[in-house]
Parts: structure tokens; C-alpha cells; sequence
């Protein structure tokens, strides 16, 4: 598939995922939101694809929400190129339908998506990452960042409020307070900042970052089974919703069951004693066990 706002890009196993809208410097759109969606359902479909590394164009990671439609940017009942087409959430009444798909956030669809992945996700912020920016960035597994980023959870500032599943996110990665004071002030901070409050891991040169990016990426890609990574992902996002450490247990013990009886077990084992390298052989297209999923889907409602 040919993408307008984005690049695809798979290389050793590593999947680059690039906004490109360079001259908006990367701002998101409705056709970004389709496009980063598919995206990943085409990572996760792929076995080639083993890590994903997402970064932008030019001089920017994200710059926010385009707003080239002005006072009508975040009224999506009065857009036409708003992100679901799936008609006006009002009721005859003047009263809101709440469940209509209209009604959902972009961003968050995009964050839920990313959720959702089976693979590991690395965020290589090499500029300006603001609103959805940096929002889309929380689902994201590992946060680089080049010293030039800056970050800002601007939404108090445009008159809304914090999108994209982040307010599940944010407090989760950096602590209730630090989430709080970031969106309360809706300022615009420098990635020295992001690295003391916990939103990044690590800031480098500019013409560093992805390098580092690809090299994490690779460490993953050589040494690691998929199917284990696929599940580890899942198991460590959903546990932090768990409400007793019972709930890991029981999944643990399933994935450590199911995992011992495949071959990547035996592969993994086998390959310490022998001093080689191993070669993974299960799957995620094919080989996840049979109690993934373990949770319901949850419905917009």
C-alpha cells in the first residue's frame, strides 16, 4: 500500500514507520490517523518485521493536530474530513449520541492500535513533539529523543483536553503529578526536562538518535524469540491495569506452559549449552498459544 502521510519502510528485520508531512512539520491529520493504523495491522501481520522504530520527517517528530481547518479543527461535527465518516453522533433532539463512532478521538484510535501491537515499538523523537504529537508516543515502548526535541501537552492551551488514551498513559509512565503539572500548564518543555520527569530513556546528537534507535531495535531482532516478545508485550502493558498480582500469575503460568512445550523453548535452552547463536523458529502468525488473547475486546460504548 502507497501511504501519503507516512513512510514503510522494513529493513533487517526492523520496520521504520516515518510521519511525512514535512512541510507541516509532520502535523496529523485524519488520513495520518488511517494510515498509521494500517501501518501497524501490516507490522503485526508480518513475521519479517520484528522491531518498529517510528520517527519524523525534516525537522519535526509531530507538531500536533493541523489546524489549517481553524475554529473548526476539533469540532468534528461540523468537518467534513473528520477522522470517522460514520455520520453525526446528534440525535434529532440536539442531544449527543455518546456511543456513535463519530464521537471517538483520532489519536486515541491510533494509541489503542499501538496498544494492541505484537511487536516491540521504539519512539526516535528527532524534533518538536506536541499534542498528538508526543501523545501518540505514549503506547510506545522505549522513548529516544535527539537533544533538539521539545515536548508539550499543550490541549488546556486550545481550549481541550488531554486525547489519545493519555490520561491512561501518562500518569502510568511519569507519575500522577508530573502528568498533572505537564498538562495543567499546557507549556512547552525541552527534552533535558522530558528525560528528568521519565517521559524519555535517553537524549542524543542529533545525528545519533537513530542510530541508537536501530541499535536497541537490532538487540532485539538477534537475540530474543518473537512469540516470546509478542507476549511479554501484551502481559507487561495489560498488568498495569491488573487490580491483585494474582491476575500476572495466572497469565505467566499459561505463557511459561505454553512457551516450554515449543520449540523456541527448547531452541533457547539449547543454544546456551551449545555457545551459538539461536535461531527462533515459532511464529507470531502462526504460533501465539491457544489462550492468547486471555482478555475480552473492549468496545467503544
Amino acid at each position: 500500500m502507497a501511504y501519503e502521510t507516512i513512510k514503510y519502510e522494513v529493513k533487517d528485520n526492523i520496520l521504520t514507520i516515518t510521519l511525512n508531512r514535512p512541510d507541516k512539520l509532520n502535523a496529523f491529520t485524519g488520513e495520518m490517523m488511517q494510515e498509521l493504523i494500517d501501518a501497524f495491522d501490516r507490522a503485526d501481520a508480518d513475521d519479517e518485521v520484528r522491531a518498529i522504530v517510528v520517527t519524523g520527517e525534516g525537522r519535526a517528530f509531530c507538531a500536533g493536530a493541523d489546524l489549517s481547518a481553524g475554529a473548526k479543527t476539533f469540532d468534528y461535527a461540523e468537518r467534513e474530513d473528520r477522522p470517522d465518516k460514520a455520520g453525526d453522533p446528534r440525535n434529532a433532539d440536539g442531544s449527543i449520541d455518546w456511543s456513535n463512532p463519530a464521537v471517538r478521538d483520532g489519536g486515541g484510535r491510533v494509541t489503542l492500535r499501538i496498544f494492541e501491537c505484537l511487536k516491540p515499538v521504539i519512539a526516535a523523537v528527532n524534533g518538536p513533539a506536541v499534542g498528538i504529537g508526543v501523545t501518540m508516543q505514549l503506547a510506545m515502548d522505549v522513548r529516544l529523543a535527539s537533544e533538539d526535541a521539545r515536548f508539550g501537552f499543550v490541549f488546556a492551551r486550545r481550549g481541550i483536553v488531554p486525547e489519545a488514551c493519555s490520561s491512561w498513559f501518562l500518569p502510568r509512565l511519569v507519575g500522577i503529578s508530573q502528568a498533572l503539572e505537564w498538562t495543567y500548564s499546557g507549556r512547552v518543555f525541552p527534552a533535558q526536562e522530558a528525560l528528568e520527569g521519565g517521559l524519555v530513556k535517553k537524549l542524543y546528537k542529533a545525528d545519533e538518535l537513530l542510530p541508537a534507535a536501530y541499535e536497541m531495535a537490532r538487540e532485539i531482532v538477534e537475540n530474543t524469540a518473537p512469540v516470546s516478545i509478542a507476549l511479554t508485550r501484551q502481559m507487561m502493558w495489560r498488568m498495569l491495569g491488573a487490580d491483585h498480582p494474582m491476575e500476572a500469575h495466572k497469565v505467566d503460568s499459561r505463557a511459561i506452559y505454553a512457551r516450554g512445550a515449543q520449540e523456541d523453548a527448547k531452541e533457547g535452552v539449547m543454544s546456551f549449552l551449545e555457545k551459538r547463536p539461536a535461531k527462533y523458529p515459532n511464529k507470531v502468525s502462526e504460533d501465539m498459544p491457544s489462550f492468547f488473547p486471555w482478555w475480552d475486546e473492549r468496545k467503544y460504548s
